[in-house]
């Protein structure tokens, strides 16, 4: 008999879900905005709710596949080899950002519509207080890798494994995709290919999520501590040795990312299993 109804039904399960409880999350980031929370404190304290809550709506399939999940989380499979090849792949994968949006800003194609926004390039080390940058670590870190990588490859990946690697991994990295902002998209689908391709190599989720923690907890370093500033004019641009130092950077970068993710030294390889 045919899987594809109960698979269908269960991907839209997961969607409908996953996007509830994200609305859940967006009305409370509202409400911690309306009683004097604002910016990224009140965003990393409504994410919360978002383990408990996906953990009660997704009980009945977190439930059915108790044991495909124990097996993709077992310790076993969590060794220090992998979790330095997890985090250099991760460290690449923002170098490959940041060096991008040095290109872009070196021809023009990003800018500030700000008129009297810091030419630069300038940056200072200044963290928010020390609460507020461990919680973002917390969530951003931990929390995030986890309720993402369990979500998008545990589940919604294996959930199409018998269709091949091609066709699962390029399927849970457009639903990644879905779930993060629009200015970003081109570079968090290819961070899914990346983080899918993890996946199926090690046949469980500890070398993506790996992967996952060290970027996202990059992400709290540079945004939140080194606050650069670089908005170059459109009398500057084009800008040809950071543009081309920039692009020399971001090919290293990829092709560094795809050879640690490909590294059989990372872990045998093993393909994870199909779940109907």
């Amino acid at each position: 008999m045919s899987t594809a109804p109960p698979i269908r039904a269960r991907v839209f399960a997961i969607l409908l879900l996953t996007f509830s409880a994200l609305m859940v999350r967006e009305f409370l980031r509202r409400q911690l905005h309306d009683a004097g929370i604002i910016g990224e404190y009140a965003r990393d304290l409504s994410f919360l709710v978002m383990p408990p809550i996906l953990a009660v709506l997704m009980w009945p399939i977190l439930r059915q596949h108790a044991d495909h999940l124990r097996e993709i989380l077992s310790f076993r499979h969590l060794t220090l080899r992998i979790v330095i090849y997890g985090f250099l792949v991760g460290l690449c994968m923002r170098i490959a950002w940041w060096s991008q949006v040095v290109f872009r800003g070196s021809y023009g194609f990003l800018q500030n519509p700000n008129t009297d926004a810091i030419v630069g390039p300038t940056f200072h080390l200044h963290c928010p207080p020390l609460h507020v940058i461990l919680l973002g670590f917390l969530v951003m870190a931990v929390l995030v890798p986890l309720i993402e990588e369990v979500t998008h490859r545990g589940l919604l990946l294996s959930a199409f494994a018998h269709r091949g690697p091609a066709f699962a991994i390029l399927v849970s990295s457009l639903f990644f995709t879905m779930f993060h902002v629009w200015d970003s998209l081109l570079f968090v689908f290819l961070a899914g290919l990346v983080l899918g391709l993890q996946y199926w190599r090690s046949g469980a989720l500890w070398f993506g999520m790996a992967t996952h923690a060290t970027y996202n907890g990059l992400i709290q370093f540079d945004w939140r501590c080194l606050n650069i500033k670089w908005n170059p004019t459109p009398e500057m641009v084009p800008l040809h040795a950071s543009g081309i130092i920039s692009a020399i950077v971001f090919a290293l970068a990829v092709s560094l990312t795809l050879w640690l993710a490909f590294n059989p030294n990372a872990g045998t390889p093993k393909a994870p299993r199909h779940v109907d």
